[in-house]
């Protein structure tokens, strides 16, 4: 078994690791020195790239509902229609990036849900950015850091500047972000449906499609019996069940009982705020534990990591507080031969762009949650729609930013609520 070996390594550019082995969880004052470390040299490296001071002029947020062409159903409830906090950030120069919130309708995947996002970034985060000049995007996490947590409210506003520095810079963000990929692999998430039946013909329907992994939800009295249906029709595809924190480690049974079906990982199995017990229940059990809930910064990676808690990381956008902080978790599991893959979170096209953006990262080895927008959208809200080729994969766009035109028009007819943020 692994003792805790963790390696922290440097972000941004091609780079050699630095960091320190200490036995089980990661001192946090290692981790704060070489975190540091980290930031002065990433932000070096991204002035000495790109020189494109930012002075933010205004903020617009917009909440825009948008139904579903199909209700999503987890362990927390069911969805048909998302409502989206969107972003558009200007400088002094009139350019301006898009960004989206990621949070829920309600407090239940995490403690952000839509309506305190939005009070959050008008009333704190947007006057704290606004008026600021930043040299590199990646200083925008640190302007709002006197807010605890509300890492989807900030990542909300530090995304949109990374496609404003992008776009000045006349470069694909997802360059710019230092991504390698010119291909993405591709999987779909399904959620809980009506019977087994309607979830065996939706499988189909995404194999057939070419998606390179299937994830379905699993919760209690939908688990075991669903996964063994799955897998009498579909011995051999990549499935995941994906748990949303449904179960206690009193449930080791059930999970030593889907060690037979051969899943590429069970996803956040236990609480959402867990580490110790998740690694409890992978001592015990043979299918991979990927964490999502769990690792909200990447302090909690280097400590899930070190506890042996976990064999995959699930990175999310709007979870962990944007794209620098992305790329920190990435590099940290990447040092330590942790594969990562995008997880989603029912994205409009401009969070999905996003996602895209940051799956390009050498890290990100396993398919993610980046599916076509036409799997949810009757119309998305950047042209051209997100489209995955016919063997499962994305390939970025070239354009500068994020690589698609926003829909201004489609976006103004959605829009249920709007204020703009000035110095």
């Amino acid at each position: 078994m692994r003792r805790g070996r963790i390696v922290v390594a440097r972000v941004g550019a091609p780079s050699r690791a630095v960091g320190t082995e200490v036995g089980g969880v990661l001192a946090s004052t290692h981790h704060a020195r070489f975190q540091n470390l980290l930031d002065y040299r990433h932000n070096a490296w991204l002035k000495r790239r790109h020189a494109h001071p930012l002075l933010i002029q205004s903020i617009e947020l917009r909440e825009i509902r948008l139904p579903l062409i199909h209700f999503f159903e987890t362990s927390f409830g069911r969805t048909t229609e998302r409502r989206i906090i969107l972003a558009r950030v200007t400088d002094s120069e009139g350019a301006e990036g898009w960004g989206e919130c990621t949070a829920g309708e309600g407090p239940f995947y995490s403690y952000e849900w839509t309506d305190n996002a939005w009070s959050t970034l008008q009333e704190f985060l947007a006057p704290m950015v606004v008026g600021e000049q930043i040299e590199t995007a990646s200083q925008t996490f640190s302007l709002m850091r006197a807010v605890r947590g509300h890492r989807m409210a900030k990542a909300t506003i530090e995304t949109a500047c990374w496609d404003l520095e992008a776009k000045k810079a006349d470069v694909p963000l997802w360059k710019h972000l230092g991504g390698s990929r010119k291909e993405i692999a591709c999987g779909v998430s399904i959620g809980i449906q009506d019977s087994p039946e309607i979830l065996i013909e939706k499988i189909r329907k995404e194999v057939d499609a070419g998606y390179q992994r299937i994830k379905i939800k699993i919760k209690p009295g939908w688990d075991v019996n669903i996964v063994e249906r799955v897998r009498q029709v579909f011995p051999t595809i990549r499935l995941t069940g994906d748990a949303n924190s449904a179960y206690a480690l009193a449930d080791l049974k059930l999970f030593q009982e889907l060690d037979k079906f051969n899943l590429m990982m069970v996803e956040q199995p236990l609480p959402h705020d867990d580490i110790f017990d998740h690694a409890q229940l992978q001592r015990q059990i043979k299918t991979p534990i990927c964490l999502d809930e769990s690792i909200t910064t990447p302090a909690a990676a280097n400590n899930a990591i070190g506890l042996n808690a976990c064999r995959i990381i699930n990175v999310k956008l709007g979870r962990v507080g944007g794209h620098s902080e992305a790329k920190r978790v990435e590099a940290i599991a990447r040092s330590n031969q942790i594969p990562v893959w995008c997880g989603g979170m029912l994205e409009s096209g401009i969070g999905r762009a996003h996602n895209i953006a940051m799956s390009t990262l050498a890290g990100f080895t396993l398919p993610g949650d980046v599916s076509a927008s036409a799997r949810y959208w009757e119309e998305d809200i950047i042209e051209p729609a997100v489209t995955v080729s016919s063997s499962g994969t994305i390939t970025p766009p070239d354009k500068p930013g994020l690589g698609f035109d926003v829909d201004i028009d489609r976006i103004e007819r959605l829009t249920v609520k709007k204020e703009t943020i000035r110095k």
